[in-house]
C-alpha cells in the first residue's frame, strides 16, 4: 500500500503550488477516504447520487486538518480525475466551511500545468459565480439525508488565506510527527 506522506511532501505551497492526492473522481457518489495506517483508500458511503462530487476531492499530504485529517483539495479539471492519482496544483483560494460545528478548510486548486484553457485559470474569480454557487449549494447540502448532520459553507478565500491555512496544517502534522504515534 502507498504511504503518500511519506513519499510526497506537501509541495511548494508558499510559492502557490501543492500537491495533492484524489480520494474521490468528480461525478462520483461514492465517499472514499485514505487510510494513513493502511496505505489503503477505503469506501467509507455510498451518497445519494444527487450529491455526487461536483469537483474532484482530495487531500495534500504532510498536512493535518483541524479535523485530524489530511487538509482537503478540491482540484478542478474538466474530467473525473482517478482514485489515487498524485496531483501538482497551483492554489486558486479556499471554501472555508463547517462540518457539524468544526471547522473544516477546501483548499481550491487547478492542475500546475493546464494547457487546456492556456493557463487562463489563476484565481477564484476565473471560475465564475455559478461554479462557485454550484459547490457552495453541494457542501451546503451534501449530508441532508444524515440524521443529525449538518454543514455551512462560510465563504471563499483568496491564494494568501489559502497559504496561511496550509502553512498552519503543514505545521501541526510536522509537529504530531516528531511526537511520534499515540
Amino acid at each position: 500500500m502507498t504511504d503518500f506522506n511519506a513519499l510526497y511532501d506537501c509541495g511548494d505551497y508558499r510559492n502557490g503550488l501543492v500537491t495533492g492526492v484524489i480520494d474521490i473522481p468528480m461525478g462520483s457518489s461514492h465517499k472514499i477516504e485514505w487510510d494513513r495506517r493502511t496505505g489503503a483508500f477505503h469506501l467509507d458511503r455510498v451518497d445519494p447520487m444527487i450529491f455526487a462530487k461536483p469537483v474532484n476531492y482530495g487531500f495534500i499530504p504532510q498536512t493535518l486538518d483541524e479535523d485530524g485529517d489530511e487538509l482537503d483539495i478540491l482540484c478542478v479539471t474538466r474530467e473525473p480525475l482517478p482514485t489515487g492519482l498524485v496531483v501538482h496544483g497551483r492554489i486558486l483560494g479556499l471554501l472555508n466551511f463547517l462540518d457539524g460545528n468544526d471547522p473544516d478548510y477546501k483548499i481550491v486548486i487547478v492542475p500546475a500545468d493546464e494547457r487546456d484553457t492556456g493557463q487562463r485559470v489563476r484565481s477564484l474569480d476565473d471560475l465564475g459565480t455559478r461554479w462557485r454557487e454550484q459547490i457552495e449549494h453541494h457542501f451546503n447540502h451534501y449530508k441532508d439525508f444524515q440524521q443529525g448532520s449538518t454543514t455551512r459553507v462560510l465563504g471563499w478565500g483568496r491564494v494568501e488565506e489559502a497559504i496561511t491555512i496550509i502553512d498552519a496544517c503543514c505545521k501541526r502534522w510536522q509537529e504530531q510527527s516528531a511526537e511520534g504515534p499515540a
